[in-house]
C-alpha cells in the first residue's frame, strides 16, 4: 500500500509523537494494517519511550516491538543521534534501521518512522536525518505548531525537503499551549502557501489540545493511499 512514511518534526520538542501515535491511531480504526517505528530513540536505555506512547493511542502492540524492529537504534544520553552514540562508543547503525523499515514495510501495508527532531539531526557525523530519507525515498509528514518561531523553522524545512526531492504530504499543526491567536492563524495560512509554492499539497491538519477522551484529528488527506 504506502510503504514507510517519515514523520519529522520542524524541532525537538513540537509534539512528533503525539502526531505518529494519533495519526496511527486512525489508520488502524479504519483497517489499515499500520505500525510504528521509532527510527533513533536517545534518552532511554533498552526501550522506547516514544514508541510506547504510539501504542498507547493505537491501544495494541506488535510482534516486531519484541524484535526490536520498531526501534532499531537506542541510546541512553538525550542528545542528538550521533552524539548520543559517540557517548556510549557506538554509531549509528543505518543499515539496522534500513533493515527494520523495509522489514516492517513488507510485513504491514503502512510504516509511520517517528524521526529524531528535524530533518538537519545528524544520524552520523556525515548523514542527516533528510540524506536517509531522500536515499530510501521516505514521503514526509512534518509536523509543526502556532508558537513563535514556529514559521521560520517549517519553511527553511520545506526548502530543506525540496532541494533533497523529498516528497513532502502536507503538515500536522499541533496545538502550542500559550500561542498567540493571531500568530496561530496567520501561521497556518502561511505555511499552506509555502507548501504549495515548493510544489506540495497545501494541507495542513491541526490537532486541538489533547483531552480524554483523546481527539481525532481527519488525517484522510495525508493517506492518498488508502481507500476510505
Amino acid at each position: 500500500m504506502g510503504g514507510v512514511v517519515l514523520v519529522s518534526g520542524i524541532d525537538t520538542g513540537v509534539g512528533k509523537t503525539v502526531a505518529t501515535g494519533l495519526m496511527a491511531r486512525q489508520l488502524v480504526r479504519q483497517g489499515v494494517d499500520a505500525i510504528t517505528v521509532k527510527v533513533v530513540q536517545t534518552g532511554n536505555v533498552g526501550f522506547s519511550e516514544d514508541l510506547e506512547e504510539h501504542r498507547r493511542f493505537m491501544e495494541k502492540t506488535f510482534p516486531e516491538d519484541a524484535l526490536k524492529l520498531t526501534a532499531p537504534q537506542i541510546f541512553a544520553f538525550p542528545a542528538s543521534p550521533h552524539l548520543a552514540a559517540k557517548l556510549e562508543r557506538r554509531t549509528v547503525e543505518l543499515d539496522k534501521i534500513r533493515h527494520a523499515c523495509t522489514e516492517l514495510a513488507q510485513r504491514h501495508d503502512l510504516v509511520l518512522a517517528e524521526g529524531a527532531g528535524g530533518l538537519a539531526v545528524p544520524l552520523t557525523e556525515e548523514v542527516l536525518t533528510a540524506d536517509l530519507a531522500a536515499e530510501m525515498k521516505w514521503p514526509l509528514i512534518l509536523v509543526a505548531s502556532g508558537k513563535l518561531g514556529s514559521l521560520n523553522h517549517t519553511i527553511m524545512s520545506l526548502e530543506f525537503a525540496a532541494a533533497r526531492k523529498i516528497a513532502v504530504r502536507g503538515i500536522v499543526y499541533n496545538y502550542a499551549p500559550g500561542a498567540d491567536p493571531v500568530i496561530d492563524a496567520d501561521s497556518e495560512r502561511m505555511m499552506k502557501k509555502y507548501l504549495a509554492h515548493y510544489g506540495f499539497p497545501a494541507v495542513v491538519v491541526r490537532i486541538p489540545e489533547l483531552r480524554t477522551p483523546l481527539p481525532e484529528p481527519d488525517f484522510s488527506a495525508l493517506f492518498p493511499e488508502v481507500r476510505r
